[in-house]
């Protein structure tokens, strides 16, 4: 097979896979790892390593370097008061329970020798935030847990890959020591106390190397932005070539600081206030889904048929401990004292999955303990990708449901957020509260706000727009955003940042004012999706209830069905919503017909003087 066929293979098979995992609501990883197994030791259409040669695990290295700086870039400082202490004992405390409970079954349950037990128990240190970050839009879980798992996830991976490289650096001296002559004993002690000297070295020159880089390299690029010496069009592309340059060279001064450099240049990047860094941080989101996918193809097809097939109970077991003991036991002891409540602290010890940062390093330190002759040195990466099919598979089929019998979440939640607390949306507002659904309103103008709060509503007075309003707000509960300002192009904003939560399938935003054919070019692939029908405009809806206009819900049956209620209406309500048998929510919107059935509701605008519609059809019929 051809290199660029086979190249071409690669990322078409890792964006197909997670294409089919949005469409199966699946986990994208156990779909990645499958393709990829597929493509590599079944079917034998890939072989990276000969298609890579030697530059393989350095472009695997690059690669999570760009990704764990992605993940610095979603970390605000703001967040810590409420998440901070939790966070720093799970990525202290708890890595060291988690290490030692986990080279111990590593040990008693796969076999391995001590110090591949230690070593595996290191890799197996970090989470996995890519997949901890898509579980957590998913679920959306109420309280402190959230942030506490997003921090965690991004900050554990560079603590658990220098941890792990230290005693990989320990494996080789132990494994090379001296042998049993005469004055074994005393160059035995010579040789812990080298080792720990260089241990201690290394651990100083990682921290210089990665905090030094990291600070220098963010600023660098801050200060470049915020003097316009990059035009607009080079941004995105000059924060890639920083954030390389620093992991490269914080990784030439000392092995694996590069990702301590490239996580801190992230966070230094998204907590500043002198740069606009909003279309940097979106275009390294785009190049995380690239790169997510094409690594786990790649690792995934350079298992071998043999690894493949050794996978048995003890693998089975030992995932099972992982699950069951250790990450309980590390956020147990991790939260003692805390202000968590037990359903979070359970919540926490039911995630803890192993991703990308797992599989390169296990991968790397596999291929270069097997070139120094270690015996049983390809078992380390074949049994951390067990426990990443494993971890992924069991957490992110059963954390969904976890959080919703621990109450921190719903599934396929229903509630509207509506940015724009006018007289309309608090009339919506107030008949969805009463139909039992989740409402939040979102508004710049006191006198909205505290109109909605005498009307009982809940409401937040600020911006959607503003940098920590996701994080801000309660989204418990809320599956859909509503953008119905009277500034069109605000809407347009809203609904452009929402739909990266809420999926562009549930954004909305009333219809914009396009009065000429300029207006309609610019707004036809803009915003979400259009609301109602195209008349129903911002300042058409508040007059029509300025005028008297009333929301009102009306069941549907057999005997009254929406054609009879449209021609009761006629042009005097306006349908909005429908509310389905089932309890969801669909909107009524320009250019999809929709014909809701007997037994839903529908929820529209209707003039103040017209009766109710069963009445109204009755006295026609008589």
């Amino acid at each position: 097979m051809h290199g660029s066929f086979a190249i071409a293979l690669i990322i078409v098979l890792g964006i197909a896979a997670q294409w089919l995992a949005w469409r199966l609501k699946l986990p994208s990883i156990l779909l990645l790892l499958t393709a990829g197994i597929i493509a590599g030791p079944i079917v034998g259409w890939l072989h990276p390593d000969e298609l890579f040669g030697d530059i393989l695990m350095p472009i695997v290295a690059l690669a999570v370097g760009l990704i764990l700086y992605e993940g610095g870039l979603t970390l605000h400082f703001k967040e810590l008061p409420h998440v901070g202490r939790t966070t720093l004992q799970l990525v202290s405390i708890g890595a060291l329970v988690t290490w030692g409970l986990a080279s111990l079954a590593a040990w008693a349950i796969l076999g391995m020798t001590v110090q591949l037990a230690v070593l595996l128990g290191a890799v197996l240190v970090v989470t996995g935030p890519t997949v901890i970050q898509p579980l957590l839009r998913h679920i959306r879980p109420r309280g402190k847990v959230g942030g506490i798992l997003k921090w965690e996830g991004i900050v554990i991976d560079p603590i658990g890959a220098i941890l792990a490289l230290l005693v990989f650096e320990v494996v080789l001296a132990s494994l090379h020591g001296p042998g049993g002559s005469h004055g074994a004993s005393e160059a035995a002690a010579s040789e812990l106390r080298s080792m720990g000297m260089h241990t201690v070295k290394a651990l100083l020159w990682t921290l210089v190397a990665g905090v030094g880089a990291g600070l220098v390299f963010g600023v660098a690029l801050v200060e470049m932005l915020r003097r316009y010496w990059i035009p607009d069009y080079l941004g995105s592309a000059a924060s890639l070539a920083f954030a390389l340059a620093a992991f490269a060279i914080a990784n030439e001064i000392q092995e694996e600081s590069g990702l301590v450099a490239v996580t801190l240049m992230g966070l230094v990047v998204a907590n500043q206030r002198r740069a606009h860094v909003e279309e940097i941080v979106e275009f390294k989101e785009n190049l995380r889904v690239l790169l997510i996918s094409a690594l786990f193809i790649v690792l995934a097809a350079r298992l071998s048929r043999e690894a493949l097939l050794s996978f048995g109970w003890r693998e089975i077991v030992f995932v099972g401990a992982l699950i069951l003991v250790v990450r309980p036991a590390a956020t147990w002891v991790s939260t003692l004292g805390g202000s968590l409540s037990t359903a979070e602290r359970f919540f926490l010890a039911w995630m803890a999955p192993r991703g990308i940062v797992a599989a390169a390093v296990s991968s790397i330190f596999a291929l270069r303990l097997a070139e120094a002759g270690v015996p049983g040195a390809e078992n380390l990466a074949t049994s951390t990708f067990a426990v990443i099919i494993g971890t992924v598979l069991v957490y992110g089929l059963t954390a969904p449901l976890v959080a919703r019998r621990l109450g921190l979440s719903e599934a396929n939640p229903q509630g509207l957020l509506i940015v724009g607390a006018d007289a309309f949306t608090r009339a919506l507002a107030r008949l969805m509260v009463k139909r039992g659904f989740a409402v939040l309103l979102v508004d710049t103008n006191r006198e909205h706000t505290r109109a909605a709060r005498m009307d009982g509503l809940r409401i937040f007075n600020g911006s959607a727009l503003s940098e920590g309003f996701l994080d801000e707000v309660n989204l418990s509960g809320i599956g859909k955003v509503i953008a119905a300002t009277p500034n069109d192009a605000v809407n347009v904003l809203v609904a452009h940042r929402l739909e990266k939560t809420f999926g562009s399938a549930n954004v909305y935003q009333v219809h914009p004012d396009l009065r000429t054919q300029q207006d309609r070019e610019s707004h036809e692939h803009l915003g979400g999706r259009f609301l109602f029908d195209e008349s129903a405009t911002h300042d058409h809806l508040v007059d029509w209830i300025s005028a008297g206009g009333e929301v009102k819900a009306t069941p549907l049956t057999e005997e009254f069905t929406f054609d009879q209620y449209v021609e009761v209406h006629g042009e005097h309500a306006l349908p909005l919503f429908v509310i389905k048998e089932a309890g969801t929510i669909e909107a009524m919107t320009v250019g999809r017909e929709s014909k809701p059935e007997a037994g839903d509701v529908l929820v529209a605008l209707v003039d103040a003087d017209d009766d109710e519609p069963q009445a109204k059809a009755s006295n026609a019929s008589t």
